[in-house]
C-alpha cells in the first residue's frame, strides 16, 4: 500500500538528491573492492590448482588486500551516510507524517525496561536497540524501537566449551500511555505457537507464576491469546469487549502474532519481525519513489495503534511519555 509520496515535499527531495552522490560513490567502491577481492580468491585458488601454490597466495593476496583498503577508506563515509540517512531522511520523513514524530539512532528500549515489561521471562546476555522513535497521537504519548535480545547458553564439549547465542526476541517493543490507571499487571500472549520453537518459547518465555489465567467472554479472543493477571476485575476492566475487538484486528493486521502486558498505565506490545528497519541502501537509488514506504509503512503502523486501540479516549489525563 503506497500512502508516503514524495510529492510537495520539497526539503526531502533536495536531501535525497544530495545524499544519492553520496551513495553512489559508496556503492562504486564497494563493489571495486569486491571485485579485487574475488579476484584475489579466483587468482589463488587457480594458482593452487596448477600445483603453484606460493606465487598463487602471492599473486592472490595482492588484490584482496586492495579490496579491502578500498574498504577501509570509505568506511568513514559510510558511517556518516547511514547516521545522515536516519537524521535527514527518516527524520524528515517523520515530520512530514506528523510534527511530533523524532527519531533517536542511537537510542531504544533500555534493557530494564525490556525486562521490566514482563513479557519475557529470561533475561538478556546480549543486548541491542536502536533508533527511538517519539510521539504524540492527539492526548497519548507513545514511543518504539527496535530490540535484539538474546540469551547464550554454554556447553562442554570433547573439543573445549562451545558458546552459543539464541533469541529471545527480536522485532520492535512499542509503549504507550495506556487510557485507564491501573496497579497490577495483564499479560496477553499467544496461543499459535504450535511449532517446536514456538512450544518452547510458550514455556520459557513469559512468567505467570504468581498471576492467575483470565477466562474472558469474547470467544474469538480466547481462542487467539491467553491472559494472565494478579488481579481478575482489573483485568476485566482493562480488556473490554471493545478493546478485545481492537486487539484481535490489531493481531490480524500484524505480519506476526503480537504479545502485550499492562503494567502501571502503560501499555507494552511486542511485534516480531524479521528484517532491521530505517536503514540506508546502499546498491538501491534513493531516488526510487518506492524507497522509504516499507520504513514509513511501519512507522504508521505504529502511529495508527493508538487510533485502533481508542487509547485517545481518556479515563484520567496522562501525561507524554516521551
Amino acid at each position: 500500500m503506497q500512502f508516503f509520496s514524495l510529492e510537495g515535499n520539497l526539503a526531502l527531495q533536495n536531501v535525497l538528491s544530495r545524499m544519492e552522490v553520496e551513495r553512489q560513490k559508496i556503492a562504486s567502491t564497494q563493489k571495486k573492492g569486491y571485485f579485487f577481492i574475488a579476484g584475489g580468491i579466483i587468482l589463488a585458488i587457480t594458482g593452487i590448482l596448477m600445483g603453484l601454490i606460493g606465487p598463487a597466495i602471492v599473486v592472490g593476496l595482492i588484490p584482496i588486500i586492495y579490496g579491502g583498503v578500498l574498504f577501509y577508506k570509505i568506511g568513514d563515509e559510510l558511517q556518516a551516510y547511514k547516521k545522515a540517512y536516519k537524521r535527514d531522511v527518516i527524520g524528515e520523513a517523520l515530520r512530514f507524517l506528523d510534527g511530533s514524530l523524532t527519531i533517536d539512532p542511537y537510542r531504544g528500549i533500555l534493557a530494564q525496561e525490556f525486562i521490566y515489561s514482563q513479557l519475557f521471562s529470561t533475561d538478556p546476555d546480549r543486548y541491542k536497540t536502536e533508533d527511538l522513535v517519539c510521539g504524540k497521537a492527539d492526548k497519548t504519548g507513545f514511543y518504539f524501537a527496535e530490540v535484539h535480545a538474546e540469551y547464550k547458553t554454554v556447553t562442554q564439549t570433547k573439543n573445549g566449551t562451545r558458546t552459543e547465542w539464541h533469541d529471545i526476541f527480536k522485532g520492535i517493543i512499542f509503549v504507550a500511555d495506556f487510557n485507564k490507571n491501573f496497579n497490577g499487571v495483564t499479560i496477553v500472549r499467544p496461543k499459535d505457537f504450535g511449532s517446536a520453537i514456538g512450544a518452547w518459547f510458550s514455556k520459557n518465555l513469559f512468567s505467570f507464576n504468581n498471576k492467575d489465567v483470565i477466562k474472558l467472554e469474547n470467544v474469538d479472543f480466547d481462542k487467539a491469546f491467553i491472559t494472565y493477571g494478579t488481579d481478575q476485575v482489573e483485568s476485566r476492566y482493562l480488556l473490554t469487549p471493545a478493546m478485545m475487538e481492537r486487539i484481535l484486528k490489531l493481531n490480524s493486521n500484524s505480519k506476526y502474532s503480537i504479545s502485550l502486558s499492562f503494567i502501571e498505565s502503560r501499555m507494552y506490545i511486542a511485534f516480531p519481525l524479521n528484517r532491521n528497519y530505517f536503514e540506508a541502501p546502499i546498491f538501491k537509488s534513493l531516488l526510487n519513489p518506492e524507497l522509504l514506504n516499507e520504513d514509513i509503512t511501519a512507522i504508521k503502523f505504529m502511529y495508527d495503534i493508538v487510533k485502533e486501540l481508542d487509547l485517545n479516549t481518556r479515563i484520567w489525563g496522562k501525561i507524554n511519555l516521551c
